[in-house]
């Protein structure tokens, strides 16, 4: 096998059944998938692209879009939310937000103000008008409420696969939001510099499987990278993900996925192997 090609791996994987052999580690899961915008082309694919996780922090990009499209949000910079105590976050979010900042610095109570606002019926017709992945906003799993946290390891899943479908609907205007909602969302996307001459602009994802009893699973960390890149003429949307089988303890694994897609797609997007 090309040691530059990635498996398409199962999730979960056990040793033969036997009284005297232990049930095997689970196997990591990648994915990385670029289409083109114009024409929908894979471009490159390879891995367990059609394997569905939570979304995580990616879905602050469908959130951007249905608050511009409700007028809860107004532009780059308003509204600018002052953090509460009862949202009960970690330290690095508890300041000020603006859509900007939240976009950029991954601010969960800010999404949870946003799908509050929404209400549960507007937000569940937003995921089911969006096809986005399983569209189940129910909630449950670990005791999770749909409204502010079915995309947080919760009961909403996607796949890369369909993140990129969902994500080249957005760029060529084949959602059901405004020309606003579009524009803005765009707007306030993390944007980054690549090699040869790419501009990549991506949400980053973070998180952890549930074990059998609900909760996190820090052996199971799941990370992200979504978005779309761009160089003179040519656009792609892309996805890259990887859930591993053991612990990310010197950066966030959305981190890592992010800078080695980032690393990666000059040559990917141009159709040139790895």
């Amino acid at each position: 096998m090309n040691p530059g090609t990635l498996s398409f791996l199962a999730l979960f994987t056990t040793a033969a059944v036997s009284v005297s052999a232990p049930a095997r580690a689970a196997e990591p899961v990648h994915c990385t998938v670029i289409l083109d915008v114009d024409t929908g082309v894979v471009i490159h694919r390879q891995g367990g692209c059609d394997q569905a996780f939570y979304p995580q922090s990616t879905f602050k990009l469908p959130l951007a879009m249905m608050g511009y499209d409700k007028g809860i949000l107004v532009d780059d910079h308003n509204p600018r939310w002052e953090y509460q105590a009862k949202f009960n976050r970690s330290e690095r979010e508890r300041k000020a937000t603006d859509p900007t900042i939240w976009e950029k610095d991954s601010i969960v109570w800010y999404s949870q103000e946003i799908t509050r606002r929404l209400g549960k019926q507007a937000f569940a017709d937003y995921v089911r008008s969006f096809d986005y992945g399983n569209r189940d906003v129910a909630g449950g799993p670990g005791g999770t409420d749909g409204l502010t946290e079915s995309w947080l390891s919760s009961s909403l899943k996607i796949s890369p696969d369909q993140q990129v479908s969902f994500l080249r609907r957005f760029i060529t205007g084949k959602l059901p939001i405004s020309a606003k909602a579009v524009t803005m969302t765009q707007a306030i996307v993390p944007t980054f510099a690549a090699g040869d001459g790419w501009t990549v602009h991506g949400k980053t994802g973070a998180g952890w499987l549930r074990d059998a009893k609900g909760k996190p699973d820090r052996n199971r960390p799941l990370g992200w990278f979504v978005g779309w890149a761009e160089k003179g003429g040519k656009k792609v949307v892309f996805a890259r993900m990887l859930l591993d089988n053991k612990r990310h303890t010197d950066q966030p694994i959305s981190f890592t996925v992010r800078d080695g897609l980032i690393a990666d797609l000059p040559k990917l997007a141009s159709g040139r192997p790895n």
